[in-house]
């Protein structure tokens, strides 16, 4: 069995994953990256709906306000600097009933909070002259709202991160790892090519993996791993070309921002994501919720004709909290929390964690002190 020593090993190639290894890389560091799959970033990152949150939504100071409003800003200036397709759309927030109007006002008011300062509040008939076929009583725009070409994203963080020598393992399922004497941890790594590496860092980005790397660490505190919660989102997609130009976003829901309209690069519509919990992974898209889909889009656009939807694609977010409870931040979980040194742990990181993801990485980097 081959064994390798290495300054950092970082688990999972999604697009947090990427985006430290390329950050870490940038520091000098010697950087190997393991991946279960047989490809990059193909689970949540190729799973979403593509968006560049603005940073709306989230609880001020909460590490989800920082991370989107950070990592926005970084994320565009990225694109483009390297050459990846990124286009602020903006988005419509709808109200489409004068009792969702104070909650559309209170939304605008914990965005400014979150230093969003560029919604522009709408009235229905400003708000048709944007989209002619939305139905509302209220809106607000949101311009620095986009999307992005996220697997062109993924590649270009690879290769920034393979450029400062950084290597990336496929097929790399880690199995367990323990603690040597000197601090370092020492992973055993299953798969096609098996192998021991050590290393003096370790970043967990596993995703929906991630609590169950943490229990393959020997020396991990049980009681510090939080619950892992499957919460599927179906997502539909329509035929024929869109009438929409912006993304359109319904008031938000419990476990989610509603069944939504966004856009991908070559200007087709898809909705979703919908709120489905789970008890296993499964992508499966089950044609029956399209009926709650017509339901749900109806409400903002009336003229949806029947069977204009298709089941397109799912996607499974990573959430810590249970069905019907509030929503949780994201968990970033170093030494100071389990007592591992060099080791930092992600959990619950679900949307907006692809607009988070470089200001992630510059987190990650700092707590471990690069």
């Amino acid at each position: 069995m081959e064994r390798a020593e290495i300054d950092c090993v970082v688990i999972g190639a999604g697009v947090i994953g990427l985006a430290c290894a390329r950050r870490i890389a940038q520091s000098g560091r010697e950087v190997l990256i393991l991946e279960a799959e047989g490809e990059i970033g193909s689970g949540i990152s190729a799973r979403n709906s593509e968006v560049i949150h603005a940073g709306i939504y989230y609880p001020t100071d909460s590490l989800k306000a920082r991370f989107c409003v950070a990592g926005r800003e970084k994320l565009y200036s990225y694109c483009a600097g390297h050459g990846v397709t990124a286009r602020k759309v903006g988005k419509l927030v709808v109200a489409t009933a004068s009792e969702q109007i104070p909650a559309l006002q209170k939304l605008m008011e914990q965005a400014r909070g979150n230093q969003v300062g560029d919604l522009v509040l709408l009235s229905a008939a400003e708000a048709r002259r944007l989209e002619p076929e939305l139905s509302c009583v209220a809106a607000f725009h949101s311009p620095s709202t986009g999307i992005i070409d996220t697997h062109g994203f993924m590649l270009s963080l690879l290769g920034e991160a393979e450029a400062r020598g950084a290597a990336l393992a496929l097929h790399a399922s880690v199995e367990r790892g323990w603690m040597e004497d000197d601090g370092r941890v020492t992973l055993a790594v299953g798969g096609t090519d098996p192998m021991q590496v050590t290393a003096r860092l370790l970043v967990n980005a596993a995703g929906l993996g991630a609590q169950a790397i943490a229990r393959h660490l020997q020396g991990y505190p049980a009681g510090r791993i939080p619950p892992l919660h499957y919460a599927k989102g179906n997502y539909f997609s329509l035929s024929g070309p869109s009438p929409f130009s912006h993304l359109i976003y319904p008031m938000p829901e419990i476990a989610g921002l509603g069944v939504h309209l966004t856009l991908d690069l070559a200007g087709q519509a898809r909705f979703g994501p919908d709120v489905e919990w789970i008890d296993q992974v499964d992508y499966d898209v089950d044609p029956r919720r399209g009926d709650a889909f017509y339901a749900a889009i109806r409400t903002y656009w009336p003229k949806l004709r029947d069977s204009a939807l298709q089941p397109a694609y799912a996607g499974i977010r990573p959430k810590i909290q249970a069905p019907g409870s509030p929503a949780l931040d994201f968990r970033i979980d170093g030494p100071e929390v389990h007592g591992l040194p060099g080791q930092v742990h992600l959990f619950g990181i679900e949307s907006p964690g692809l607009t988070s993801s470089l200001a992630i990485a510059d987190e990650i980097a700092a707590r471990l002190g690069l």
